[in-house]
């Protein structure tokens, strides 16, 4: 079955490939029940736009190949990653800060929280989620607020996860999940109180785009706050280290391309908004820092249960499941593409942290904006 190219296409394409009446389970339950052709086909989908080995010398034409075609790369990623962002991250796909004595998924819960109080949410309101993944930034916001929370999504396999495990939690009546593109939302002029995303916009091909259908949605006075990943001012494109890193960022993250704070400050201003606050939260000198999980350090392990998570990142950690996924695969258990799904996922972890510890990029610029009552 060929790689889909319209809404419709998309939803019958990720029926097949996922089996979606089988997505319980954990990654092994759901990577052998993916339809082999289907896989094959997306994973060799998404690696096209990555042809040039060497970011130093890729051409203009494969990065506007992204660029144009960010919608179909972009689904393309998380169609083959989610499974594997589930099993070694949980549900809510983002980094976060982390305090000492405090577990994994509560540091997670805090930056969901944090992000919710920077936009005043309360009860009753009608809020946007730009980028909503599986759902779960959106239900632990629904039950810290009480507001409604509608998520967006491109994505057919994570807009069906995220309405099950919303009802699963009785959450039914209060969030609502629609596919579409951020860059053209299907929603009317001042739709909703307030507006969040959490590291979602980078896959945009141009920051104005969304920044701009999130303006228009947005009612007047109402507020957009969001964390954005971004390169700093350290970064220098014509360094071929710091490209490296970038560009793996980029390529096992499924981004068309990041930009810097500055520019994604600006495009915030230039589609309308008042800016409000901006601060790249990774800039706070934590004592354990934001890319931790995936050093695979154990020692900064806060709790037993966050010592089992730290451990599949450890170097022994990924060869095993390198090892399982890999076997699966050459016996026809697991379709062809997932061992090179993992080494895509490696390759995002190790520049990530590469990326983190150079102060050359960032996952948590916080921006916000209001939207002017006139």
């Amino acid at each position: 079955m060929s790689p889909p190219q319209s809404f419709e296409e998309d939803l019958a394409f990720s029926k097949t490939l996922h089996n979606h009446e089988s997505e319980h389970g954990g990654l092994l339950a759901k990577i052998t029940s993916k339809d082999k052709e289907a896989f094959e086909n997306v994973v060799n989908n998404y690696m096209k736009y990555w042809v040039d080995k060497d970011p130093m010398t890729e051409s203009e034409e494969t990065k506007e190949a992204r660029r144009s075609n960010y919608t179909n790369m972009t689904n393309a990623y998380y169609n083959i990653a989610t499974d594997f962002y589930e099993y070694g991250w949980g549900e809510s796909f983002h980094f976060c800060r982390f305090y000492p004595g405090e577990n994994f998924y509560q540091a997670i819960a805090r930056h969901e929280h944090y992000l919710a109080t920077q936009l005043n949410i309360k009860s009753g309101m009608k809020v946007l989620d730009v980028g909503c993944g599986v759902g779960g930034p959106a239900r632990e916001i629904c039950q810290f607020s009480g507001a409604h929370i509608t998520g967006i999504n491109n994505n057919d396999y994570q807009i069906s996860r995220a309405i099950r495990s919303a009802a699963r939690i009785g959450l039914e009546n209060k969030t609502n999940f629609i596919k579409g593109n951020f860059m053209e939302m299907p929603f009317e002029d001042n739709s909703f109180d307030a507006v969040y995303a959490i590291e979602a916009t980078c896959h945009a091909p141009k920051l104005e785009g969304v920044y701009g259908e999130v303006f228009r949605v947005l009612k007047p006075g109402g507020t957009f706050a969001f964390y954005e990943w971004c390169v700093t001012d350290k970064y220098d494109p014509n360094d071929p280290e710091h490209r490296r890193i970038i560009r793996g960022v980029e390529y096992a993250d499924g981004i068309p391309e990041l930009f810097k704070t500055s520019v994604a400050l600006q495009s915030l201003k230039n589609v309308g908004f008042e800016v409000v606050s901006a601060e790249d939260m990774a800039l706070n000198d934590d004592t354990i820092p934001w890319y931790y999980p995936l050093e695979g350090d154990i020692r900064k392990a806060q709790c037993l249960w966050d010592y089992f998570s730290v451990f599949r990142m450890t170097h022994f950690g990924k060869f095993c499941t390198r090892a399982l996924v890999g076997g699966l695969e050459k016996v026809g258990i697991a379709p062809a593409g997932s061992f090179q799904t993992q080494i895509v996922l490696e390759t995002a972890g190790d520049c990530l942290v590469e990326g983190g510890k150079l102060g050359i990029f960032t996952p948590m610029y916080l921006m916000v904006g209001r939207k002017p009552q006139n």
